[in-house]
């Protein structure tokens, strides 16, 4: 009888670590050996072992883009929902922000969260815990001082490379613009500053820290009809979130020097 044309041909399994190089699977590379022996010891069908070997690839592949993700974000070492004190700050509630940080609804509207409070009460703080959790759920952002952002912009339109510094900026999800209120009353710095705002409006989502009300923004745009139109944009689709409490460091130093004495 002659074998059927059909028939499979043998696999050479000694090729199976090129194979895998070049497919990109690492993971499935590094474990296929191991698995398979506790494949072969249990007794596991073709299919339970293919998914078994996939379902680690995935969850590294996630994994990596995750770090890689915080990487590039610049946010602040250490600033999670593990180190922040809510109960020192009792104006904001905790389920609402926690609701943000998963980030579904308000990231897709392009809309913004707009932190203010006093210096010291924890709004870098709170932003970039919200920035994390954003990154765990799979979103990118961009953590910045908002004059260092302010700064390069004003270098692109020198460079008169504006246009594309913006669009490069559409890959972050959400901007988080902190310390937004020490920016200079300068016309060239708040021009860039509000074309950046008119740019992600409904597109794209930022979050502002800012220790100025809205009501003394005339400090920071010197038009007035700049002013009004920052404000608007930014308010449009907004949650505002007050931390209207006592520094925290003003906090913590007395308490030390009380448990000093």
């Amino acid at each position: 009888m002659t074998r059927s044309s059909s028939a499979a041909p043998p696999v050479d399994t000694a090729k199976l670590p090129v194979l895998l190089t070049t497919l990109r699977l690492p993971t499935i590379s590094r474990l296929w050996q191991e698995i398979g022996a506790r494949a072969d010891a249990e007794g596991w069908g073709s299919a339970r072992f293919l998914a078994a070997l996939c379902e680690h690839e995935i969850h590294e592949r996630h994994s990596r883009r995750i770090a890689r993700h915080l990487a590039e974000a610049d946010l602040p070492h250490g600033k999670t929902f593990a180190t922040f004190d809510f109960s020192a700050v009792p104006s904001l509630r905790k389920a609402q922000v926690l609701a943000l940080a998963e980030g579904d609804a308000w990231l897709d509207q392009g809309a913004n969260i707009l932190l203010f409070g006093p210096s010291g009460t924890g709004k870098t703080h709170l932003a970039a815990a919200i920035g994390t959790a954003l990154i765990e759920a799979g979103q990118r952002v961009l953590f910045t001082r908002t004059t260092d952002l302010v700064q390069k912009l004003q270098a692109a339109r020198r460079d008169l490379s504006l246009p594309a510094t913006l669009t490069k900026l559409d890959r972050f999800d959400c901007l988080i613009l902190d310390d937004l209120g020490y920016v200079r009353k300068d016309q060239a710095e708040t021009s860039v500053l509000f074309e950046l705002i008119a740019e992600r409006y409904e597109r794209r989502s930022l979050i502002t820290t800012c220790n100025q009300p809205f009501s003394t923004w005339n400090q920071i745009f010197p038009d007035p009809a700049m002013t009004v139109a920052a404000i608007d944009r930014l308010v449009h689709h907004a949650t505002i979130l007050e931390l209207n409490t006592e520094s925290y460091r003003r906090r913590t130093a007395t308490e030390a020097k009380s448990a000093a004495v």
